[in-house]
């Protein structure tokens, strides 16, 4: 989504749209960025997070992995660094931000402590929302004719990094005990707040309305509106 513009005239910054949008359409009022490549992110982009709270304070990563040279073998253009230095910042302009990220387990050449890389990345770039794809090759490409981790391997790592996110889903889903969060419901007794966080109501809602609820606790998948609140 980070590449936005870079083919019009100017090549406009994703950052200049978010806040046109938001400027044109005042009536609107929540927008949501969806996978967008941390190092793409521009300073309206960073403007946006800071001042637009129409804004929503969630953001999906495409990580990819956590160890610099596996990053290089896939032709990212960022390095762990500068993951964790973009986490950082935008949740110094935003302290509710939340992360959510895709992770590979396994690619071509990943070594134990190569992989350790990426599993230190959720705690140090404070991920919530792991995406996590075990490698798998296709025929044709670069990648297919590196030397292969085996299967059992990739199985093995992918569960781990599964386990890291849900131990940090876990963490976030404790710490909303008791706040208030505006929810928007996309079905009569399910929403999302904010942080993109899946709120169960013990009654039918209006579809598509924002309701603002206490969370009462969660059920380890999804927070529980307190009924009445």
């Amino acid at each position: 989504l980070t590449s936005w513009g870079a083919y019009l005239p100017g090549g406009p910054p994703l950052g200049d749209l978010v806040r046109r949008i938001l400027r044109l359409v005042p009536d609107l009022p929540r927008l949501r960025i969806s996978s967008i490549d941390s190092i793409e992110a521009d300073d309206a982009l960073m403007q946006a997070i800071a001042t637009e709270p129409r804004l929503m304070p969630h953001l999906h990563l495409s990580l990819q992995a956590g160890d610099d040279l596996i990053l290089k073998r896939m032709k990212r253009r960022h390095l762990r660094d500068d993951a964790i230095r973009f986490c950082e910042e935008a949740r110094a302009l935003r302290a509710d931000m939340t992360f959510g990220a895709d992770i590979i387990a396994g690619f071509p050449t990943e070594t134990e402590a190569m992989f350790e890389n990426s599993l230190r990345l959720v705690d140090e770039c404070g991920l919530t929302w792991l995406h996590v794809f075990p490698y798998s090759p296709r025929p044709g490409t670069p990648a297919a004719r590196m030397p292969q981790v085996a299967a059992k391997t990739i199985r093995g790592r992918a569960a781990r990094l599964r386990a890291a996110g849900e131990a940090a889903v876990e963490q976030h889903l404790d710490a909303q005990a008791g706040q208030r969060h505006i929810v928007l419901t996309e079905g009569p007794r399910i929403g999302r707040t904010e942080q993109f966080t899946e709120v169960a109501f013990g009654a039918d809602q209006p579809e598509g309305a924002l309701i603002e609820v206490e969370i009462a606790g969660h059920d380890g998948r999804r927070l529980i509106a307190r009924p009445g609140s």
